[in-house]
């Protein structure tokens, strides 16, 4: 299975390099475009990545797992989902930081619905992004839709997390 995901990704790979290329050699501007955007976002994600890894290496090691039980776990109640709004408002760097987070708070103990309201929520309510919001949009909106938002994330988180606790489900251990 990972051969064949490891081939097809090799494929993509050569697939939009030749694209790019034909692009460049016959000018044609929205394959630049995009050879552009594609150069932008790999290059915001070295500049971000060895931190972010850095410190999710510091957090397996620092932070305990009887840490994350008591905050995050089966027993953590409403805390658990605060402490992952919490959490997530204070993440930088997107949703490609926070899946490795969560990752790491599930193998610590953190329940599945924790751990799916701190992914949500850092697609939400992540400081750098409200403060930009509210530059913009003003603070009525920012605070109507964290009123409305955050709620309907730790429902669903709950009761998502509660049906896949029910049928037993666990994520693959990382290799």
């Amino acid at each position: 299975m990972k051969t064949k995901r490891l081939i097809i990704s090799m494929i993509f790979v050569v697939l939009f390099s030749i694209f790019v290329y034909i692009s460049h050699q016959i000018n044609f501007v929205p394959g630049q475009e995009i050879s552009k955007n594609a150069l932008d976002f790999l290059s915001n994600i070295i500049k971000v990545f060895p931190g972010v890894f850095i410190l999710i290496g510091l957090f397996e090691v620092w932070i305990k797992a009887s840490t994350i039980e008591k905050h995050f776990g089966k027993e953590s109640g409403i805390k658990g989902y605060i402490m992952a709004i919490i959490l997530a408002s204070t993440t930088i760097g997107g949703l490609f930081v926070s899946f490795p987070v969560a990752y790491s708070l599930y193998h610590k103990g953190a329940k599945l619905s924790a751990i799916f309201t701190y992914i949500s929520a850092s697609a939400v309510c992540r400081v750098p992004m409200t403060i930009f919001e509210i530059s913009f949009i003003g603070v009525k909106f920012t605070l109507v839709r964290f009123f409305v938002s955050l709620p309907l994330i730790v429902i669903s988180s709950k009761l998502l997390g509660d049906h896949l606790e029910k049928h037993n489900y666990t994520l693959a251990p990382g290799k």
